[in-house]
């Protein structure tokens, strides 16, 4: 089922300008960071209950996704992922379709590396920003809600 809820746009205007030209277009615009796909996250607030709508980077395999909760690298995670733990109902609009996901976060160990492996192939400086930081950089799993 569809997330609902009252939307609460981004803070950072790039990031809302991306978000809102790539769902309102079907992915056919702003699709790619850096000349690299990107899927748009939307998730609830943990402490507004809001919707909240993130452009990722896309990671892709056997019809699951990751997403990599690096923000660059820095010390503390993204608020998105504060979200995902509270509320792991997401929805993920890739090009031209959008459906409900249960996120997991992966723990470490095996599954983890090869999300990881598969994530930092699909935008290779997720591994510099996992040396920048002391914090194992969280990766989770979404799996198609049924």
């Amino acid at each position: 089922m569809p997330l609902q809820g009252e939307y609460a746009p981004s803070t950072s205007a790039w990031a809302r300008e991306q978000a809102e030209r790539f769902e309102a277009t079907n992915g056919a615009e702003a699709n790619d960071m850096n000349g690299m796909p990107i899927i748009v996250l939307t998730t609830v607030g943990a402490r507004s209950g809001k919707l909240r709508k993130t452009a990722l980077m896309r990671v892709e395999h056997d019809g699951d996704y990751a997403v990599v909760a690096s923000k660059g690298g820095a010390p503390e995670h993204p608020v998105w992922y504060w979200n995902m733990r509270k509320h792991p109902h997401v929805e993920l609009h890739d090009v031209g379709h959008k459906h409900d996901y249960i996120a997991r976060e992966l723990p470490d160990g095996p599954e983890r590396d090869a999300w990881w492996a598969r994530s930092v192939e699909a935008y290779p400086p997720y591994a510099d920003y996992q040396e920048k930081t002391d914090r194992l950089i969280p990766v989770f799993v979404l799996e198609r809600a049924h």
